[in-house]
């Protein structure tokens, strides 16, 4: 062949496929200005309060094309050719493009949901997964060959588009994989376990999802997912159902070293004991030791203590925390949304006594009419809808202001309602 028929066939194999041949994106994770972030709804609304950093969900099994369409993209992992939904992935395109280009972080939430189409849920969910019981939220599928083989391509795919390599898409900073995966019976459906296979399990889908971010982009992060039962499990399940946070961490940080350590960080949802009762500071069964029963964020430095173990370190260093889903319900009350702001007072100072906390991405943004009766919003949704927006709670202007000079001042007017005298007398310092 003349060396210049095979220029030209090597340019023309670059140009058709760019993701094969790109270098990662190199870029230095970001310090924004504030811990301020919210699972965003509505983009222009979240502009004006002033977040850094927006919480995505992403639902994998959305992504699957079965049937090959015309025009979709394809990725081939151990022979096997995948196609994908370009119009979902356009769709999340207009999600994040507006957020990212706003200097805003944006953290995808990796799901898969069931997508009540049994070709597409025997490829993505994981096969263990109850089907005895409606779950939301199903295991990745690392137990076939095919389900490995498709979660490795949709997550290559995913990082690469979102990688910053390619601006037209929006970027992708944070990869949140799973949701609450010590729950795995009710959040993360994985079928009954016990907790080392439980931790295998995910540990497997982890290094897979870590494998194909760090393919492109050097610097994002990765995080997982619990909730907020430390040292015991949620009331009334199995330990085959539900696993201490606490001690699916150390295992998992355990079975990760001995098949090579990664760069995992945590992504906690603090919730109050109690979810009915925004009360904060009022939580009475926890403790501000490594065995308390639940970490809220009136113990929250329990968690930073934690990770200051040898055992649990990167390079020396401690692992990094977001809080990537937490709220707090409006009681029916005439003092329910005053409690509702104060507790995010509360919050958002006991964040700032914690270094290793990089983001507080509070969840939601407008009240959810099918989410068990609560009123977690920053925004009432309208009459007779699901989350129709309808009309800012006394809540919106305080979180405004977080992270601004007038803070303060707004904050300090909530502390009677707290039963605290100053902002000061909150525990931090993560060290031990």
């Amino acid at each position: 062949m003349p060396r210049s028929i095979f220029k030209l066939l090597q340019a023309s194999l670059f140009l058709s496929a760019p993701v094969l041949w790109a270098q990662p994106n190199a870029d230095s994770f970001p310090q924004p200005p504030s811990i301020k972030g919210l699972q965003v709804q509505m983009t222009d609304d979240a502009v004006a309060l002033g977040i850094h950093h927006a919480g995505l969900n992403i639902n994998i099994t959305a992504l699957i094309d079965l049937k090959s369409k015309p025009g979709n993209p394809t990725r081939t992992v151990d022979g096997q050719t995948f196609s994908f939904n370009e119009h979902y992935l356009k769709a999340l395109d207009s999600q994040i493009k507006p957020l990212s280009d706003k200097g805003i972080m944006v953290y995808a939430i990796v799901l898969s949901y069931p997508s009540k189409k049994p070709e597409i849920d025997e490829i993505a969910l994981h096969p263990d997964a109850r089907d005895d019981y409606k779950y939301s939220i199903a295991a990745f599928n690392v137990k076939t060959p095919t389900g490995r083989a498709w979660l490795r391509a949709v997550t290559e795919l995913m990082a690469e588009r979102w990688s910053g390599n390619h601006p037209e898409h929006g970027r992708i900073w944070g990869w949140i994989v799973g949701n609450e995966v010590n729950s795995h019976w009710l959040w993360y459906n994985l079928g009954r376990k016990p907790l080392s296979e439980t931790v295998t399990e995910y540990a497997k889908a982890f290094r897979i999802v870590h494998e194909s971010v760090r393919k492109a982009s050097l610097h994002a992060r990765l995080y997982i997912p619990f909730d907020h039962h430390w040292a015991d499990s949620m009331n009334g399940i199995s330990a085959e159902e539900a696993t201490p946070g606490r001690d699916f961490m150390d295992n998992f940080a355990k079975q990760i070293r001995e098949s090579g350590d990664l760069d995992w960080n945590v992504a906690a949802h603090p919730y109050p004991e109690d979810l009915g009762n925004p009360r904060a500071w009022a939580d009475k069964t926890i403790k501000s030791d490594d065995n308390t029963n639940k970490v809220t964020f009136k113990n929250l430095e329990v968690l930073s203590h934690h990770l200051h173990q040898p055992e649990l370190l990167w390079q020396g260093k401690p692992r990094r925390i977001i809080l990537s889903e937490q709220g707090f319900h409006t009681l029916l009350k005439p003092e329910g949304e005053s409690l509702q702001a104060a507790a995010y007072a509360y919050a958002w100072e006991k964040c700032r006594r914690l270094p290793l906390i990089d983001a507080f991405i509070y969840h939601r943004h407008v009240d959810h009419a099918k989410e068990g009766g609560l009123r977690l919003g920053l925004w009432r949704n309208a009459p007779n809808s699901i989350s129709e927006p309808h009309s800012k709670k006394q809540i919106w202007e305080l979180f405004r202001l977080a992270g601004t000079p007038e803070w303060d001042v707004e904050a300090a007017k909530l502390l009677p309602v707290t039963g605290l005298k100053s902002w000061a007398e909150l525990k931090g310092d993560e060290s031990p």
